[in-house]
């Protein structure tokens, strides 16, 4: 969860978590345009915070890699910290998580990247083993030193688990940002199969035996890649955005909102080339690889039809695949999603991995 900025009690600053390649640091970002000043940082990310009345408190959620969001609080007037509730320590404590690395990499242009793998407990480096790449949403979202369950979960399945922030996404300035502003599909897609590239040459990793998954935006990228490469032996395409054109006056980005998006000055009306060539549906003719869809019925961020199309065009291209729809969800199933659908949802991507991965 995440709190709106927050005004310091004398009006002269604000107080607002921020990306920042890979953590979320709470920030005091003073009126009179002054550096900002870390007030929580560290490896992590905060997530919501609160000040007592008179701000001589501020309570707030922390979360690391190794560990979910925990409960501490701080003495505004001396800095010092302490942990208010812990309620995971006993079992993680019984818990292998395997171990995260984390790595600098390069792309096609020389531009540095940043990226996490996530090794199986008993990983054993003289193996080969299968290796699944998560897509962030957004685009401008990142990933980090932030607990993924989901992560884990397939790590445990004896799988390698890598993710990256290409180009897009928040956490690395404004021009790694904008990089992609009105051309979704081309630095981002290459940074993407970069990663690919320095993964397959892992001598831990199998190159005959990678998958890719992602949601939202990381829906997105995973059904341009089964358009443009046959190098996945899987995928999981999950909330996809697919037809921009369509998902212009279908998502509740309507509009304006998604114009500024997708980085477009026009609707598609005016400029119906470039939202088509930045679609995954224009090069889905390509497709052979097999693909689970994974949709929410009641998603408006990206309506169910944009999966249904990716659907539809694998099945009358004969291409492996499965669309998964659930009830009563929105946009937000992977993360606060009842329950049962979530647990759901996790065994269904395990089980279209290990059908052809395993």
């Amino acid at each position: 969860p995440s709190t709106p900025p927050t005004w310091t009690a004398d009006g002269q600053a604000v107080y607002s978590v921020a990306t920042q390649t890979g953590d979320q640091p709470l920030l005091r970002l003073a009126a009179d345009g002054q550096p900002p000043v870390p007030v929580i940082d560290g490896s992590g990310l905060v997530g919501a915070f609160s000040l007592d009345a008179a701000h001589g408190r501020l309570a707030y959620l922390w979360g690391a890699l190794d560990k979910p969001g925990e409960i501490w609080l701080r003495e505004m007037a001396d800095g010092e910290t302490r942990l208010l509730a812990d309620l995971n320590a006993d079992w993680l404590a019984d818990v292998d998580l395997g171990h995260t690395e984390e790595v600098w990499f390069t792309a096609a242009d020389g531009y540095k990247l940043h990226g996490w793998i996530t090794f199986p407990p008993d990983f054993d480096p003289t193996r080969q083993y299968p290796s699944i790449l998560e897509i962030h949403g957004g685009p401008m979202g990142q990933y980090g030193r932030a607990f993924m369950h989901e992560f884990y979960y397939l790590a445990a399945q004896d799988y390698v688990v890598y993710w990256s922030n290409p180009r897009g996404g928040q956490g690395y300035g404004e021009d790694h940002l904008a990089a992609i502003a009105g051309q979704w599909g081309t630095v981002d897609y290459e940074d993407v199969m970069a990663w690919t590239d320095f993964m397959a040459a892992q001598p831990y990793v199998d190159p005959t035996r990678m998958g890719v998954t992602g949601g939202s935006y990381g829906g997105y990228m995973t059904t341009l890649i089964i358009g443009r490469t046959q190098r996945f032996k899987a995928a999981v395409a999950q909330r996809v955005v697919s037809n921009l054109l369509s998902f212009y006056g279908g998502s509740d980005l309507n509009g304006r909102r998604a114009e500024s998006l997708v980085g477009m000055d026009a609707p598609p009306w005016e400029a119906f080339a470039a939202y088509w060539q930045q679609s995954p549906m224009s090069a889905i003719g390509n497709a052979r690889t097999p693909t689970l869809i994974i949709h929410s019925e009641q998603d408006k961020r990206c309506p169910p039809e944009q999966g249904e199309q990716v659907f539809v065009a694998l099945k009358l291209l004969g291409v492996a695949t499965e669309l998964i729809l659930f009830p009563d969800e929105g946009h937000e199933l992977s993360r606060n999603g009842r329950t049962d659908r979530r647990i759901a949802r996790l065994n269904h991507i395990l089980r279209w991995f290990d059908g052809y991965l395993k």
